[in-house]
C-alpha cells in the first residue's frame, strides 16, 4: 500500500494551545514510516510544519503521491499529545484539501484517541486511531480494513460509529531507531526548551521511554502514552550515534518522566552531545543529579506544581519530600545543570505571596520559576473525568468553555485573545 503519513502546517492565533510553536521532529511518524517500510508499504512523510509549506501545498504534494491511505496527526508530534492544541481547524483544513482523492483518510492524536466519535465527524475522516499509533497505523495498512484493528474507530452507515476496543498501547520497548534526512535535521534548528546558549548546530528530539507511572490529576495521558515503558538502550543509543554524526549538538528527550537511569547517564557521558529533559526532582538524589549534568544535561523542567503539601495531594503527585527538600534540590541540580526550571500549576490555596517570595529567592540561586499557569482540563486528564465524568463527544467544547469562563488571564506563551472553540474552529473552514 502506499501511505502518506501528514504532520500539517501548525498554526496556533487565538488558540489557548500552552506548547512550543517551534517545529518538533514528528516521531510517531518516523516509528510508523519505518515500521510501514519493514512490511513492505511504500510511504511519504510530509511535515508541513518543519518545511514552512502552506496547506495547499502539503494536500497538493500528498494527492501526487496517489497513495491508497493517508495519515494526519491532530497534535504537533508526540512531544505535544499531552498538551495538544483543543482546536482541530488545522488537520481539519488538509483534510478537506485532500477531499475525495484518497482512498482512506485516517486521523491519529489525542483527540480521537479521547472523543473517536466527535472526531471523527469534525473532520470528516474514514478511520481514528485511538492510542499510540505507529503499530496500529502498520496494521491497518497490513489489512486495509480498521475492522481488523485493534483500537479503530470507522465511520458506518449513516451517523453510525464503531469502535474497536479501547485506545491501543504500542510496546515501544523495541522501537527502532529512527533515521532523519539530513536536509531535515539541517532545518531543525530548534533546541526544545534550551536558554543558556544560542544554537550554532541542529537539534532532535529522541524517546527514551514512555509513559509515566504516576497519575496527577492534571496530567493528559490516560487515552494514550499512559502505562510506563523503557527503551531498549542499545536502540536507543543507536539513534542518538546517528544524529550525532549527522552533526545534532543537543537532543530533547519527549519522555512523559525522565527517570533516573545510570546506564544510560554514563553512555551519554561518552557522547558529544548535550541535552534537556522533563522530571520531577523528588525522584533524583544529589549524586544522580550530578551525574546528570556530568552527562551533558543543560536543561531540566522539574514538576513542582504547588508549594503546599495540601496542593500537592489536591493534584495526587504523591510526592514525599517537603517543600524545603525540593527547593534544596532544584538549587543543588542548578550546580551542574546551566538551566532548571521548577513548574507551578495554579492551585486553590497557594498564596501568591508566597510563591513570589519563593521564585525570587530561586531567581537569586540561579533556578527559574514560571509564574503559576492555569491548566486545561484535557478530556484525558483525570481532572476532567473528576469535573464531568468520561469523556463524551462535546468534551472538548465542555473543557473549553470552562477553561475560558474560570481564568481571566493566561501565560505569556498563549494569546491574549483566544476564541471559543466552536469558532476558532471555523477559522480555516
Amino acid at each position: 500500500m502506499r501511505v502518506v503519513l501528514i504532520n500539517p502546517p501548525w498554526r496556533f492565533e487565538h488558540s489557548v494551545y500552552f506548547g512550543c510553536r517551534e517545529p518538533h521532529l514528528p516521531l510517531e511518524f518516523g516509528y510508523a514510516k519505518t515500521l510501514l517500510e519493514q512490511h513492505g508499504h511504500e510511504v511519504l512523510l510530509l511535515d508541513g510544519h518543519l518545511w514552512q509549506l502552506e496547506a495547499a501545498e502539503v494536500a497538493a504534494r500528498a494527492v501526487n503521491f496517489a497513495p491508497e491511505m493517508a495519515v494526519v496527526t491532530t497534535a504537533p508530534s508526540y512531544l505535544f499529545w499531552r498538551c495538544a492544541p483543543p482546536e482541530l481547524r488545522v488537520p481539519r483544513d488538509i483534510i478537506a484539501r485532500l477531499g475525495s482523492q484518497i482512498p482512506i483518510i485516517v486521523a491519529v492524536g489525542p483527540h480521537g484517541s479521547s472523543t473517536p466519535r466527535s472526531t471523527l465527524h469534525k473532520l470528516s475522516a474514514d478511520v481514528v486511531l485511538m492510542g499510540e499509533c505507529e503499530e496500529a497505523i502498520t496494521d491497518l495498512a497490513d489489512a486495509g480494513s480498521p475492522a481488523e484493528v485493534a483500537g479503530a474507530a470507522w465511520r458506518g452507515c449513516g451517523e453510525t460509529v464503531h469502535v474497536n476496543g479501547p485506545p491501543r498501547t504500542a510496546t515501544f520497548i523495541d522501537a527502532p531507531p529512527l533515521a532523519w534526512p539530513d536536509a531535515w535535521l539541517r532545518r531543525h534548528h530548534h533546541h526544545h526548551h534550551r536558554f543558556d546558549r544560542v544554537p550554532d548546530r541542529p537539534g532532535a528530539e529522541v524517546e527514551a521511554s514512555r509513559g509515566c507511572p504516576y497519575t496527577c490529576t492534571f496530567c493528559a495521558k490516560i487515552d494514550f502514552r499512559d502505562r510506563y515503558r523503557r527503551r531498549r538502550l542499545d536502540l536507543l543509543l543507536a539513534e542518538i550515534d546517528a544524529l550525532i554524526r549527522q552533526g545534532v549538538s543537543y537532543v530533547y528527550f519527549i519522555d512523559e518522566i525522565f527517570l533516573p537511569q545510570r546506564p544510560l547517564l554514563e553512555a551519554l557521558c561518552e557522547r558529544d552531545v548535550q541535552f534537556g529533559v522533563q522530571t520531577r526532582i523528588d525522584l533524583w538524589k544529589p549524586d544522580m543529579l550530578d551525574l546528570l549534568g556530568a552527562a551533558g544535561c543543560v536543561s531540566v523542567e522539574a514538576g513542582v506544581e504547588s508549594l503546599t503539601p495540601a496542593g500537592r495531594d489536591v493534584l495526587d503527585k504523591k510526592c514525599r519530600l517537603s517543600t524545603d527538600e525540593l527547593t534544596g534540590l532544584l538549587i543543588g541540580a542548578r550546580r551542574s545543570i546551566p538551566f532548571v526550571q521548577a513548574n507551578l500549576i495554579r492551585s486553590a490555596g497557594d498564596d501568591a505571596g508566597t510563591i513570589a517570595d519563593w521564585r525570587e529567592m530561586l531567581r537569586r540561586e540561579g533556578v527559574w520559576a514560571n509564574d503559576p499557569v492555569p491548566l486545561f482540563p484535557y478530556p484525558s486528564a483525570p481532572d476532567y473525568r473528576r469535573l464531568w465524568g468520561e469523556p463524551d463527544d462535546t468534551a472538548w467544547e465542555r473543557a473549553h468553555a470552562y477553561y475560558l469562563r474560570r481564568f481571566e488571564g493566561f501565560s505569556d506563551i498563549q494569546e491574549a485573545d483566544p476564541l471559543p472553540l466552536a469558532e476558532l474552529e471555523c477559522l480555516t473552514c
